[in-house]
């Protein structure tokens, strides 16, 4: 570890990740690796059509096959008392129905499951799901958002937002007004989504990939009508989510069923075409955006509809125009966000929901309006920094935008910039530069944590949040430590499952300010417990505690505590912000685009971890480089089916693509959201980044792309 002693570890410190040796060395196990007593193996048969429905399914041969313990599908399902009860009529009308796996015979997306081969031997079952055969009756199917936009209609939560004139942008002396696009965003982890289910009598367990150990739990519960106790999820280790584990999705509903159905425990586990769209995504978006502003660049007007898909049998929403509403000081705001229903899965909650999409939209648009007005970008913004927030007037928690504006110019040397597009050249290719700001919403939930202090000197402290990789494991067990006085050797971090305390799903950024709030509150709360038993009580650390224990004849102490949300939350507006600077090379020839330098400052409160909160970023801007070059879920909309579905032909970023990040964390507490000062930092790095590389990529050469992603094609 560098940066802190072992024994004195403080909130802040670079304290080397204490689950990282136990990953690297194939010591953490996730869901696919339970092998338990007489496993069995289920392999998904899923459709051919995107709209129609079941006229007949033949699983005979599939049923002679070796091995093969059951076929299931709509016909012999397992019957699951939750998809027949009668629904909470506002839930229906708001959200529609969530998909109900071998419910009936209806078909709603392409690739969707309607059978389930189980068999003794993964291969036996893979081999017994291609004898499945389907007749079908076709109907005629829309997964073009372009071709539907006449069908928009606003959700049944609105989320739209007016103040001042509508359309005021069209009357300021200078205005612009753009259509932008992005694509689909397929989820990829690291680790496919895999799910093993066993049912002992009318208790199940389930090992899976989730972000949410209690929500997974509730959401078992809900559908085999089971009370909290009959139901285990267990997930203390995910390989990468962000998004797509944050509900129970088919994989984990088809070994929950085969297992019921044949009295084994059997593993499901998804195939990367599959993860395609069993697992949600980010919706594609078509957004329209005008901005004006006087010839000083005072922004007199803001419009922005915003269009997103979702699938036709639920409703699915994000946060689109959030950075619109609260970003820039505007007077004169209409932002409108509305839905098309489409023969597709359900989106889901994907890294900077909502915000990823529209900033990329609001922060393009600004870029152009800076080139119209003949003044820099970054002028532009600041001078129309919200000294409180516009769309409710109430004051910030904190807000160091200006700080990440000034630090992360500095660092990248954004006051040597020739403004002129296509001015710069290194033989072969144009050198451009751009920037973009972000924001994105900072809050904290409640979360319950449990301290075990033992009279050993261990310290055990528990809830049932979750690690997708940002290092959750690593920061709790510095925040108790660091209460504690202890060394962090002495504390273990227990996640990942639904018999801890109540916590939180890991998503929205709100992991550290909710759990982190939880357990250094627990662990207040013990050592003030612990004082109680010492007149010395002054400058005891943790062995000192220990030894109490053992004077007392005590073999552990512990406390549970519930941290509540800030009770006056709505007196302030949490945000975190952030600004990206970026070098572009487009080659004069190819229009080939490598990033060449990257900047990105970052307002996100305290700084739990200097470690993890910078791999937080990098990931952020890898992701972002992903979005803005390369990512894009292409559907042959003849058939309703990916084109792209697989990691040959959907585009991630690898090594050669990403240059060293510059990352500048402002580190500046916030005092009104939660006791430690932290704000979120999962997704913040990721809101316009995306933007910054187009309008970079503008300023190299003069071509200014407004649908992602942006290739070669898009520049010859």
């Amino acid at each position: 570890m560098e940066g802190a002693s072992l024994n004195q570890v403080r909130i802040g410190d670079p304290l080397t990740r204490v689950d990282g040796r136990l990953k690297v060395t194939g010591g953490a196990k996730y869901a696919v690796e339970y092998d338990l007593p007489d496993m069995a193996y289920g392999v998904l048969v899923t459709s051919t059509i995107a709209k129609g429905r079941i006229k007949n399914i033949d699983t005979s041969a599939a049923e002679k096959a070796p091995g093969v313990l059951s076929i299931i599908t709509y016909v012999n399902s397992p019957k699951v008392p939750g998809y027949d009860a009668k629904p909470d009529p506002e839930k229906a009308r708001v959200v529609g129905q969530e998909f109900r796996l071998f419910y009936d015979e209806k078909i709603h997306f392409n690739n969707q499951p309607i059978a389930l081969a189980v068999a003794d031997t993964f291969e036996r079952a893979t081999y017994a799901a291609s004898l499945v055969k389907v007749e079908y009756v076709q109907e005629s199917h829309q997964t073009d958002i372009r071709k539907n936009l006449s069908k928009a209609y606003t959700p049944k939560r609105p989320d739209n937002s007016a103040r001042g004139i509508a359309n005021a942008y069209k009357s300021a002396p200078v205005h612009i007004e753009e259509e932008y696009q992005t694509p689909i965003h397929v989820h990829n982890p690291m680790e496919p989504h895999a799910t093993t289910a066993v049912w002992e009598g009318d208790r199940v367990t389930v090992y899976n990939k989730t972000q949410a150990s209690k929500l997974a739990q509730s959401d078992i519960m809900k559908a085999f009508s089971l009370p909290e106790a009959n139901v285990h999820v267990h997930s203390p280790f995910v390989g990468g989510a962000f998004g797509s584990s944050s509900r129970i999705w088919p994989q984990e509903m088809a070994a929950i069923l085969g297992a019921k159905k044949v009295g084994r425990p059997v593993k499901v586990a998804l195939r990367r075409d599959q993860v395609f769209n069993m697992v949600g995504y980010r919706p594609r978006s078509v957004q329209k955006v005008g901005l004006g502003a006087t010839p000083d660049g005072k922004l007199v007007g803001i419009t922005h509809e915003a269009y997103g898909s979702t699938s036709a049998y639920e409703q699915f929403t994000e946060r689109t125009i959030h950075p619109t509403k609260s970003l820039y000081n505007c007077p004169n705001l209409n932002a409108t966000y509305r839905l098309i229903s489409l023969d597709l899965s359900t989106p889901c909650w994907t890294r900077g929901p909502g915000e990823t999409s529209g900033s990329f939209a609001l922060e393009s648009a600004m870029d152009e309006l800076a080139y119209a007005l003949k003044m820099d970008p970054m002028a532009l913004r600041l001078a129309n920094y919200a000294e409180v927030d516009p769309e409710n007037g109430t004051p910030w928690s904190s807000n160091y935008l200006k700080m990440c504006y000034e630090q992360g110019a500095k660092r990248f040397g954004w006051s040597k910039r020739n403004p002129v597009p296509r001015s710069t050249r290194d033989g072969s290719w144009l050198i451009g530069t751009g920037m973009a700001a972000g924001i994105y919403h900072a809050n904290r939930s409640p979360a319950t944590a449990r301290a075990v202090l033992q009279a050993d000197g261990t310290l055990i402290v528990q809830s049932a949040t979750a690690d997708v990789g940002p290092g959750t494991y690593t920061i709790m067990t510095q925040i108790a430590a660091d209460v504690m006085g202890m060394d962090p050797a002495r504390v273990r971090f227990e996640l990942g499952d639904s018999s801890l305390p109540p916590a939180p799903g890991q998503f929205g950024s709100h992991t550290t300010a909710s759990v982190g709030s939880a357990v250094h509150d627990v662990c207040v709360a013990l050592k003030e417990k612990l004082q109680v038993l010492a007149a010395d009580q002054k400058n005891r650390d943790g062995q000192a505690y220990a030894d109490l224990l053992k004077q007392r004849n005590l073999t552990q102490m512990d406390v549970t505590k519930e941290s509540k949300e800030e009770p006056d939350k709505e007196k302030r507006s949490g945000q975190s912000f952030c600004a990206n600077f970026v070098e572009v090379r487009v080659h004069a020839a190819t229009g080939e685009v490598r990033v060449s330098r990257v900047v990105s400052a970052l307002d996100v409160g305290k700084v739990i971890n200097q470690h993890t909160a910078r791999s937080q970023v990098l990931g952020s801007v890898v992701w972002g480089i992903g979005m803005a070059l390369m990512e894009d879920g292409v559907i042959d909309h003849r058939y309703g089916r990916y084109v792209t579905k697989d990691l040959a032909d959907y585009h991630v970023p690898v090594c050669a693509d990403v240059p060293a990040i510059d990352v500048i964390l402002i580190d500046q507490p916030d005092a009104f959201l939660d006791p430690i000062g932290a704000k979120g930092i999962g997704e913040i790095g990721l809101i316009g980044f995306a933007a910054a590389m187009a309008n970079a990529v503008y300023h190299a050469t003069g071509k200014r792309i407004r649908e992602l992603p942006i290739t070669p094609d898009k520049l010859l």
